[in-house]
């Protein structure tokens, strides 16, 4: 990863719509972090860039939910694994060839947002904020909301 810092857009609230119920939340747990570690699978990410994302510090929680496939997420986490499957399914549209969606988020990338780097990286550094950035950009490329 470069150490150079690539700007955030502003803080963001609202966007996704995520129950607060403790029920609700562990029934989406499961699915969600299955989903998630397809993803990262697809986008060959390390288990550092992984970590990142989930806004995981443990390795330990890391392994046992990758080795039970399941988890109990926080909100958090769940929001972050929602805009994760937003990215993944806006490249899927814009980027018919299932290899070249897959590998967009590591290849270096000149539009306003990333700076010329990767929109993983954005997505590590900037946290909930930079996935949101990311998602943010994407769906607008593919005529969503801006």
């Amino acid at each position: 990863m470069n150490s150079a810092a690539v700007p955030l857009p502003p803080p963001i609230s609202g966007f996704v719509s995520l129950p607060t119920d403790p029920a609700e939340l562990e029934r989406l747990s499961g699915a969600g972090i299955r989903t998630f570690f397809r993803i990262a699978g697809l986008w060959k990410l390390d288990i550092v860039q992984q970590m990142a994302l989930l806004g995981l510090r443990s390795r330990s929680t890391y392994f046992k939910w990758k080795r039970e496939q399941d988890a109990k997420l926080d909100h958090d986490q769940l929001e972050r694994i929602s805009h994760v499957l937003g990215i993944y399914k806006a490249l899927q549209i814009l980027l018919p060839d299932p290899a070249a969606a897959d590998a967009w988020v590591q290849r270096p990338n000149s539009a306003e947002p990333f700076q010329g780097e990767p929109a993983l990286e954005l997505m590590i550094q900037g946290g909930i904020t930079g996935l949101f950035a990311v998602r943010r950009y994407l769906d607008a490329q593919r005529g969503g909301w801006a």
